[in-house]
């Protein structure tokens, strides 16, 4: 047996999020469903993280064990071929047999889409907005993440993670279209709903009903409570996923062949 990362992406409109539930559809069952079918016997996949209800991933990692033999390339085409419409496979890549999709990545992101005005061709991807919204405030608001690490006041309450301390590597708000807008947040790790109730926060203060200083009381209050709403999550997606390059087989099999090659680039 041997290791795989599974790269996938998915639009969440029709799952209960990423992780299996008791009672709903689920991103996770859809794909182990699949694997199994393949391989003829149960297969179990683990998540980079997991997605909530609605929310969508242009990038997700999942990682399996499946026999050293197959061949990655048509397992992609054969898995794409059972999987529903709303759910693709990009591409599946050897790793270490350590390697684990959720407690070695250094990074994850996120963005999350708005758009202040009525568009039927957004309406499962953005959230939209009615009232006017200061950007450029937020984005002063969003400065001030980098200069904390504890985050519980934009966790869901009640949930079994040991710390709620995070390391935010970038957020930001950027103008994609005339009525469009993008919050791109990047960290080591992210705790439940927090991207959602972050935005919600920062929305707050795009209407003038929060401070810079009351949104950096927010973060230090510690409590949910005082934060704002959390944002739908039709308009987030999971965009990136960062690993280290050690755990890729296959990228050493490519220096390899480069170098029998007498080739002095290679692209991943």
């Amino acid at each position: 047996m041997a290791r795989y990362f599974i790269y996938l992406g998915y639009d969440g409109t029709n799952y209960h999020g990423w992780q299996i539930q008791p009672n709903g559809a689920s991103v996770q069952e859809e794909l182990q469903k699949a694997l199994s079918t393949l391989m003829r016997r149960p297969m179990e996949v683990v998540g980079a993280g997991r997605t909530d209800a609605g929310v969508h991933a242009s990038l997700m990692i999942a990682h399996t064990d499946i026999d050293a033999s197959v061949d990655a390339s048509i397992l992609v085409d054969k898995l794409n071929r059972l999987l529903p419409p709303d759910i693709a496979v990009y591409r599946i890549r050897r790793v270490t047999d350590e390697a684990h999709a959720r407690f070695d990545a250094t990074y994850r992101k996120y963005q999350y889409h708005i758009t202040t005005s009525k568009n039927p061709f957004l309406r499962h991807y953005a959230w939209r907005v009615f009232q006017p919204l200061d950007f450029e405030r937020m984005n002063e608001a969003a400065a001030v993440l980098f200069e904390y690490t504890d985050f519980t006041s934009f966790s869901k309450l009640h949930t079994d993670v040991k710390t709620n301390n995070c390391r935010i590597m970038h957020a930001r708000w950027e103008q994609t279209g005339a009525d469009e807008w993008v919050f791109t947040i990047q960290a080591d790790r992210f705790l439940r709903n927090m991207v959602r109730a972050v935005v919600g926060t920062l929305v707050e203060v795009g209407r003038s009903k929060l401070s810079i200083e009351g949104f950096r009381r927010v973060i230090e209050a510690k409590d949910r409570c005082s934060a704002g709403t959390s944002v739908p999550g039709h308009a987030l997606f999971l965009v990136d996923v960062g690993y280290p390059d050690r755990l890729f087989l296959d990228m050493e099999e490519n220096t390899e062949a480069c170098e029998q090659n007498g080739e002095h680039e290679c692209l991943d």
